[in-house]
């Protein structure tokens, strides 16, 4: 009897092992649905123009510069590129 038990229990384990191998795989395929997408309408109508904004306020002065003493500068203009 004592060991009657653990034999059922692994026979009875290897009944529903082997049945469980034995079952073929079910695949569900779902069915296609249709999904509706908004799409943007027409342009509405344009607005009213906005108000007229405030002068702004006038900045800070600068300081005096340096004055060139006795510096030239000579400007050179570039020389012309040859023609394509």
């Amino acid at each position: 009897m004592t060991r009657s038990i653990p034999l059922l229990a692994a026979a009875l384990f290897a009944t529903l092992a082997l049945a469980a191998c034995d079952r073929p795989a079910t695949v569900v395929v779902p069915s296609p649905s249709v999904v509706t997408v908004p799409v943007p309408g027409p342009a509405g109508p344009t607005g009213e123009a906005g108000a007229q904004g405030n002068q702004g306020a006038t900045g800070v002065q600068g300081n005096d510069g340096k004055t060139g003493g006795s510096t030239t500068v000579i400007v050179v203009p570039p020389a012309a590129s040859a023609p394509n």
